[in-house]
Parts: structure tokens; C-alpha cells; sequence
């Protein structure tokens, strides 16, 4: 009986503890969790919608491993926007995709175009040109497709008989960049750099021409450089004269006025003093005059 008198205030001295740590407990945590109610709020707000899971390039055709879905808050939904990645299964994209892009209907095709390629990314109007070129064409791999260039030409002048270097097209959009393996003329085959630009039909005709008798160029440009520069293009007398002088002799360096001028120094002159003519003799001594004596010469 006395032991149990014993650990009765100690089992409520516990009990008192207990209940004063759940009281903070509750306390400390009280407005971090959310309620049920605010959780339902919170995923009314929100939808799963499809997204790119990979890039996917314009003029591919979508597949289910490229789609997947992400939450978005329903006042940031894009227009055109899809819940069921299958109903996007062969579609084509005429937009490129980066990761993590929510799919919308006006990056891709038409429902009843079925085939994919660039005929699908070419504005009304343009035509697709592909032209031959290697690595100096190419930039060693730095014209990607999306990519802008300007275009110049180095052909024969049939008037003149002389070469010159023009610049044909400017602002072009380049649609893919890949190779071909073509014969190198010795019964073995040679990979050909292929680029795919898209231009006017005037364009077309001026680059088809410049690509069959000149030898092109591709210089790029900035993606967000819009401005067109007239060029009177270049021969070779005048890219020789381009740094030569005026009369073919180099001009005479003009030298400031007495600079490194050396200067004539005659043989003094003694003169003889005339007769009966006298001069001034003072005699110091320290820092007083003694004497002063005329002296005849």
C-alpha cells in the first residue's frame, strides 16, 4: 500500500508532462498543415496536362515515350492544351519541342496530315532547296537546323572575265543539316554535307544558279538579326587594292617641325679689342667688394 502511495504522484507527474508536450506539439504545428478542406481547394485549382518528356524536333511524328503530364494551375493553362497523351499518338510537330513544353494544337499539324518530314514546317509560300557543302560551308558544325544564314557566291563574271565574291540571299532559314553518301569518283563512297534552306521561288532560282556555277558560302547570322546590308561584292584587283596605297608607293612619313634637328655649331670668333679701350676690373672677397680698377687693353 505505501509503495503505491509512492508512485501515484510520480504516474501523474508523467501523465501531466505528456499532456503539456502534445499541447506545444499541437501548437508549434498548428497552421503548417493544411486542412482537408484546403487541400481540396488547392487540387481544384490545379490540371495534369501532357507535356514533351524529350525534345522533340519540328517534323517528327509523336509518340507515347515522348509525352508525359506535369500539374499545372489552371489560370496558367496555354490554349490549345491536352489531358490524354493518346490522343496525341501520330501527330506531327510543326514547332519544335523542348523538354518540359506543354503540347498545344498550334505546334502541330492539321489532324488528317499523317506524314511528317519538312513539307509540314514550310511556310505558305516558300519551297524547301537542299545544296551540297562540307565543313567550311557548314561552319564545322555550327549551322543547326532553325539556324539563319546569309549566302555568298564567288563566280565568274562573263562581262568582265573576272572572279567576284556577291552576296546573294540574306535572312535564310536553314530546315535540317545531315550527309549523303555520294560516289568520290574513285568506285568508293564519300559523305556530302546536305543542308536544307528555305527560300522564295525567286530565292530558289538565284540559289540554284549560284550553287551550279559558283562556289558557295554560308555566313551565320544572329537568330534575332533581322536587317538587310546591300554589298557591291568584291573582285580580286580591288580586295588587292583593298590594303595597298593610293599611287602604289608608300606615302612619306611627315616628321614634326625640329624634331632630332641638329644644330650647326660654328668656330667662335675672338675679337680684338679696340685701342686705348679699357674695361672694369672687381676685385671680391667673400661676399664684399675690395676694389674696382680700370684696366687698359
Amino acid at each position: 500500500m505505501v509503495k503505491l502511495k509512492t508512485f501515484i504522484p510520480i504516474a501523474l507527474s508523467l501523465l501531466v508532462a505528456m499532456g503539456g508536450s502534445y499541447a506545444v506539439y499541437k501548437w508549434k504545428t498548428a497552421g503548417k498543415e493544411p486542412s482537408k478542406k484546403e487541400v481540396k481547394v488547392k487540387q481544384t485549382n490545379q490540371i495534369k496536362i501532357v507535356v514533351a518528356k524529350k525534345d522533340i524536333p519540328h517534323g517528327n511524328k509523336i509518340n507515347p515515350e515522348l509525352l508525359q503530364t506535369a500539374v499545372f494551375l489552371k489560370k496558367s493553362l496555354p490554349s490549345g492544351y491536352f489531358t490524354e497523351p493518346d490522343k496525341l499518338k501520330n501527330r506531327i510537330v510543326v514547332s519544335s519541342l523542348k523538354q518540359g513544353d506543354p503540347v498545344v494544337e498550334h505546334r502541330l499539324a492539321p489532324i488528317d496530315l499523317k506524314t511528317g518530314g519538312i513539307s509540314v514546317v514550310l511556310d505558305p509560300g516558300k519551297r524547301a532547296i537542299a545544296v551540297k557543302g562540307n565543313n567550311v560551308l557548314g561552319i564545322s558544325g555550327f549551322i543547326k537546323p532553325g539556324n539563319k544564314v546569309d549566302v555568298l557566291v564567288t563566280i565568274k563574271n562573263p562581262e568582265k572575265k573576272i572572279n567576284i565574291t556577291k552576296m546573294v540571299l540574306e535572312d535564310i532559314l536553314v530546315l535540317a543539316s545531315g550527309t549523303q553518301i555520294q560516289d568520290n569518283g574513285e568506285g568508293k563512297p564519300s559523305p556530302v554535307s546536305v543542308y536544307t534552306l528555305e527560300v522564295t521561288p525567286e530565292q530558289g532560282e538565284r540559289l540554284t544558279l549560284a550553287a551550279t556555277k559558283g562556289r558557295l558560302q554560308f555566313a551565320l547570322r544572329n537568330i534575332n538579326d533581322g536587317d538587310s546590308i546591300a554589298t557591291k561584292g568584291i573582285t580580286i584587283p580591288q580586295l588587292l587594292a583593298s590594303m595597298a596605297f593610293a599611287d602604289g608607293k608608300p606615302e612619306k612619313q611627315v616628321l614634326p617641325k625640329n624634331r632630332h634637328k641638329k644644330r650647326k655649331v660654328g668656330k667662335r670668333k675672338y675679337k680684338k679689342p679696340k685701342k686705348d679701350e679699357k674695361a672694369s676690373m672687381i676685385i671680391i672677397k667673400g661676399l664684399e667688394i675690395i676694389d674696382t680698377k680700370d684696366i687698359k687693353l
